[in-house]
């Protein structure tokens, strides 16, 4: 059971990129409240509902649970997601924390997560995990866990472990290390990839529908490959900005370079 007064510090919408990654970096983890309108979660949501109930269960196991559904390649499936992954606002909170490791950031994954009544809560695990090392205060990633719907503690809220991102062993989080909070529709939870967490058990009657989209540094190794994944028409249909961060760029002065390249993006003006 968690204490009373573990709290991760929440912020308005828009907040001061600045004062949100300094938080960020001190506890692992941060709240903003409503920063994505009800019509664009709304409209992720119903994208999103074909998928989830034709493919939902192709990534069912131990870890990812039986009452969950699950559904990748985000932006060949929502139009409307472009506008939480290509969020300016949050994007500058991103740059605060992986630019100082990288010339430019990419989409690692994104993930639409549909917890169902019954679910248990998920092995706590750090989404860096994927890559093969770590290296002491180089942060290899983030994630944004956006509530398409009202995250409750109940209903499968994401459990955070605050300030385990500064752990140098691999030791288990103790029950009252362990929070969840409420999110309203709308709302996001970032979190770094060194930081414990995992999803809630779901209680209730109801359903909880969230999209986490990953950004890892320039020079990795993205977790779902986006030029494959995503058809190039529909990656050439979104503004440039979001085009980029799928990582149609180069990195630096000779990674990704591309030999027609004139601007520094992968296509032509």
């Amino acid at each position: 059971m968690m204490t009373e007064d573990l709290r991760l510090e929440t912020f308005d919408r828009n907040p001061n990129p600045l004062e949100a990654a300094t938080a960020l970096k001190r506890d692992g983890a941060i709240v903003i409240n409503s920063q994505a309108e009800l019509d664009t979660v709304g409209g992720v949501a119903a994208e999103l509902r074909a998928h989830f109930d034709s493919e939902g269960k192709y990534a069912e196991s131990d870890f990812n649970g039986y009452n969950t559904l699950r559904v990748s390649a985000i932006l060949a499936k929502s139009r409307t997601a472009a506008d939480l992954i290509g969020d300016r606002g949050m994007l500058k909170i991103v740059d605060e924390i992986l630019l100082q490791f990288c010339d430019a950031y990419q989409i690692g994954s994104t993930t639409g997560i549909e917890i169902f009544p019954g679910e248990k809560a998920q092995i706590l695990h750090r989404d860096d995990s994927i890559y093969p090392i770590r290296m002491p205060g180089v942060e290899w990633q983030l994630s944004i866990m956006w509530a398409l719907t009202d995250f409750t503690v109940d209903n499968g809220a994401t459990q955070v472990v605050p300030g385990s991102h500064r752990w140098h062993s691999e030791r288990i989080a103790k029950p009252e290390e362990i929070l969840q909070m409420d999110m309203p529709a709308g709302s996001a939870l970032i979190y770094l990839g060194t930081t414990l967490h995992g999803g809630g058990e779901n209680r209730t009657n109801v359903a909880r529908m969230g999209l986490v989209n990953t950004y890892s540094l320039g020079w990795l190794r993205q977790e779902v490959n986006q030029y494959l994944t995503l058809p190039r028409d529909v990656v050439e249909s979104y503004p440039e900005h979001v085009q980029r961060v799928m990582g149609y760029q180069v990195h630096g002065e000779f990674l990704g370079k591309y030999p027609n390249d004139p601007d520094g993006t992968w296509y032509d003006d």
